[in-house]
């Protein structure tokens, strides 16, 4: 058994080199730089409209309508999850400090194909029968270009990916944080108490449909966001005569020409940009599932609170788990190198504040990898209507393969986890890449709609008629944005909500 886990993890290591190597890191880089000049830096333009975008009260009132903070909250879930910490930890362990430079790079950059996905999920999102939205890279896909097949083909990957590629890794971290306190807990039984303990967890929200999860990770992302972004902040300041030295590690790292082209594959550019779509997940088609269920009056206002995820999940959450661990690489280097994944966080804060904070960090793993649990599902279960509908028997038997999944990560490897949760995810990628470069065009139509609506003082509304030849979509339409279902009405920017207009 070992033998072909050891044939499995060097398999999975040579398709995973290769299709970062040679495909994905040469398309998202095109991809960002192409949407920065195509928005003219949307992502650095409106950042104002990020914040006040946030605020903005569900469009559409009643049934199962969710608000665009609440769609911000469950993108997030599964953007900060275990891939923040350990992630982060992997890649500055395996590929050097300066794998924390490119993360910051390609965040900024990422940042512009995370609206434009964002924004197309909102124009092509669909209603379901109880009034709730759904869409996503596969609908826009279908609509968009035409295609089911290919729509078909991206949500199969995505559900490989976060239903089992993603959902596995996260229970592993989840489980790996027992090794601080017992060296063989994969074998005596405490790995598989963690993947019950998730399971039972994640059913029951999963079981209790879209909803439950938005309010679900309307109050754990923000709480476990700040507990997290404190003890960094503290780290921070605590050790500000070192933080000089930090930054002198990562930019010596990150401009050094062998740790850059010396075994490419495994060097600090490709550790950052791996790790750093893993986490912010700008690009790859994820957070589009959740940006398609916000009831807004213009796809951008979704598109701009999308992007300020990318920033909250790097820039933020990521830069507090880069310093922990750059803090400890500066005052202990020989440990530091000695240690990886989940052993090195908990043994920098260990450093940082004594202790205790190695077992504040584990409280903080298990509840973000239980979010991200539940966020990734969110997509997961989408894509899955997509391609079988909404039959009660195939969701049933769908969410128990679900659970089986997270159960068997807690068990898994540390290689095949992060080889098989690199590989869906580059697949997945790849497709969502190609696909928001045909339709950016309508991207950029629909920002240059918002952008000549925000100049006339007026809060956007989106017509689809406004864009002449966009490919028919099913909810913008009619005097006031969107036609809705019997039942349910329209917020007109100058009216308070009313609530729905039936029982």
């Amino acid at each position: 058994m070992e033998a072909f886990n050891d044939t499995l993890v060097a398999f999975t290591g040579e398709i995973d080199s290769f299709m970062y190597t040679y495909i994905l890191v040469i398309l998202l880089v095109f991809a960002g730089v192409y949407f920065t000049i195509r928005t003219k830096g949307v992502q650095i333009r409106y950042i104002k409209d990020m914040f006040t975008q946030l605020l903005e009260k569900k469009h559409v009132k009643g049934g199962h309508t969710i608000s665009s903070f609440q769609a911000l909250m469950v993108s997030t879930a599964s953007r900060v999850g275990t891939g923040n910490i350990a992630g982060i930890a992997t890649a500055i362990a395996t590929g050097g400090p300066g794998a924390v430079f490119w993360m910051w790079v390609m965040a900024l950059f990422g940042a512009a194909s995370a609206f434009v996905e964002s924004t197309l999920a909102q124009i092509w999102k669909v209603r379901g029968k109880d009034g709730e939205f759904r869409g996503g890279p596969a609908y826009y896909i279908q609509q968009g270009l035409g295609k089911r097949w290919l729509g078909i083909l991206f949500a199969a990957a995505l559900i490989l990916c976060f239903a089992f590629g993603f959902n596995g890794l996260q229970a592993y971290n989840a489980s790996s944080t027992l090794e601080y306190y017992m060296p063989n807990y994969a074998t005596n039984g405490a790995a598989a108490a963690v993947g019950v303990a998730l399971v039972v967890l994640t059913a029951g929200v999963i079981f209790g449909g879209a909803k439950r999860i938005s309010t679900i990770t309307s109050i754990i992302v923000p709480v476990m966001a700040i507990g997290y972004l404190a003890l960094g902040i503290y780290t921070t300041f605590a050790n500000l005569n070192e933080i000089p030295a930090v930054f002198e590690l990562v930019f010596a790292s990150a401009f050094d020409f062998q740790a850059i082209f010396g075994g490419f594959t495994g060097s600090v550019v490709m550790l950052g940009i791996k790790r750093g779509l893993f986490s912010n997940e700008a690009g790859m088609g994820s957070a589009p599932n959740a940006a398609a269920t916000a009831s807004v009056s213009h796809p951008v206002k979704q598109g701009l609170v999308q992007t300020l995820s990318v920033y909250i999940d790097t820039l933020l959450i990521c830069t507090c788990s880069a310093m922990l661990v750059l803090v400890f690489y500066v005052q202990d280097p020989a440990a530091a190198q000695a240690l990886n994944g989940m052993p090195l966080v908990q043994m920098a804060v260990n450093n940082s504040v004594g202790e205790w904070g190695i077992y504040f960090v584990t409280v903080a793993i298990f509840l973000f990898a239980f979010s991200s649990l539940i966020g990734n599902y969110f997509y997961a279960e989408s894509n899955f209507k997509f391609i079988f509908g909404s039959g009660t028997t195939p969701l049933v038997v769908f969410r128990l393969a679900c659970l089986v999944a997270i159960l068997y990560g807690a068990l898994n490897s540390f290689d095949l986890a992060w080889n098989l949760a690199d590989i869906f995810m580059g697949f997945m990628a790849i497709i969502n890449l190609v696909s928001i470069m045909l339709l950016g065009k309508w991207a950029f139509k629909a920002l240059d709609d918002y952008t000549r609506q925000r100049k006339q003082h007026i809060d956007p509304v989106f017509n689809a008629a406004s864009i002449p030849d966009l490919p028919a979509c099913e909810c913008w339409h009619g005097k006031n944005v969107q036609d809705v279902p019997e039942g349910f009405e329209i917020i007109d920017d100058d009216e308070e909500a009313k609530g729905p207009l039936t029982a």
